[in-house]
């Protein structure tokens, strides 16, 4: 009622509700490991359909991101602070953003790609609820596969 009478022109499709059945894993990456393929490979094998980045915390001395409407990625070596790690996981396919901070506080973050090297650790909380699928596919909003959101009743 008070998001409503504070933001009336906003139109919301989607219903929301608390996710039934929701599950918390906790993991850690160690030196070297790619952070994109390492997080998919646990959301792959623990078939996890409907899950989110709750918060992460480590560091990278490579990264590999995608900028806004860039075609490509842009990469860099050094030490970098993971200060930032969202995204919606399934082993249908996952769509992850990255923020990370050079030794002078200079952020910068896109997409999250394959090449982000860890340099110390990678600390990851994922929640996901059975309540819920999520998928990936063009529905003619975008020309990019977009979040498809199905719910179990």
């Amino acid at each position: 009622m008070f998001f409503s009478a504070v933001f009336p022109a906003i139109n919301c499709t989607t219903e929301v509700k608390s996710p039934a059945n929701k599950e918390v894993h906790a993991f850690r990456l160690k030196p070297g490991e790619d952070l994109r393929k390492c997080i998919q490979q646990y959301v792959d094998s623990n078939n996890i359909k409907a899950g989110w980045l709750s918060t992460c915390v480590g560091s990278l001395t490579e990264y590999n991101i995608r900028f806004a409407d860039q075609p490509e990625g842009s990469k860099g070596v050094g030490h970098f602070e993971i200060v930032s790690l969202v995204g919606t996981l399934s082993s249908n396919g996952s769509h992850i953003h990255i923020s990370i901070a050079d030794s002078s506080g200079k952020t910068i973050g896109g997409h999250l790609l394959e090449g982000c090297k860890i340099y110390t650790t990678a600390e990851i909380v994922i929640e996901e609820t059975r309540a819920l699928s999520f998928t990936r596919e063009k529905d003619g909003t975008t020309p990019w596969e977009e979040l498809q959101v199905k719910h179990f009743h």
